[in-house]
């Protein structure tokens, strides 16, 4: 079986109860959950959480919350791995098969179904172990500065400042959206940034963290623009 699993514990301290807080009109998470459904690649879309509220606003949405995600696996310094192994080994310790597991981010709300079932396509034509969203850096990085303690600038690779940005090769970076892998990789602990992952390009005008307000409030905006959009097209 194919599962997606949604981590959203309850302790967010920078953004109070930012998993269900409102975003253009509806939790947050919903938008992760709904888009995982109407994508058709799972058998189970589940929500981890440790949070009754979270775990009650997720099933509304449709998702299903099979258990509570463990005191251990809820505070700030777990990572994404440890709470998906934990969700693939409780689906196993109840007699199932998962082939496949993808992550997808609570406050993911930019990404879409077609997102996920490239994310699966490529996974399963690239012979990886994982595929995840990624996208290019607005700015070439190689060209990147840094302020000294004198607060004068100098260049990360100066060797570069001649060069024209066309010149320079695209860079990426993780978008925060979903992690597709194969169940053998979550349960071996594999990292994600290694030549067993394969990416998944989107475009930047859809990639957002949300750590803060001020991120909240402009991917608000962004998400609203692209709605407009849309609609007019």
């Amino acid at each position: 079986m194919k599962i997606a699993i949604i981590p959203a514990r309850g302790g967010s301290k920078r953004i109070s109860r930012k998993n269900i807080k409102d975003f253009c009109g509806k939790p947050i998470i919903s938008w992760s959950i709904e888009a995982a459904l109407k994508s058709g690649c799972f058998d189970q879309v589940i929500v981890s959480t440790d949070d009754l509220e979270i775990a009650d606003v997720s099933r509304q949405y449709g998702a299903s919350v099979p258990f509570m995600r463990p005191a251990e696996l809820s505070d700030d310094y777990t990572g994404t791995i440890p709470v998906v192994r934990h969700a693939i080994q409780w689906f196993l310790g109840q007699g199932y098969s998962v082939s496949k597991a993808c992550c997808l981010y609570a406050t993911a709300p930019f990404v879409r179904a077609s997102d996920l079932q490239q994310g699966l396509n490529v996974l399963e034509s690239s012979s990886s172990e994982y595929a995840f969203s990624v996208t290019s850096y607005a700015f070439p990085i190689q060209r990147a500065i840094r302020i000294t303690e004198a607060q004068r600038v100098e260049m990360l690779a100066p060797e570069n400042f001649y060069k024209r940005s066309q010149d320079l090769e695209d860079v990426y970076h993780d978008a925060g959206q979903f992690y597709w892998g194969l169940a053998r990789a979550w349960l071996e602990n594999k990292v994600f940034f290694s030549p067993d992952s394969a990416p998944v390009i989107l475009p930047r005008y859809r990639v957002q963290d949300i750590d803060t307000i001020e991120d909240w409030v402009r991917a608000e905006l962004m998400f609203n623009a692209i709605q407009a959009t849309e609609s007019d097209i």
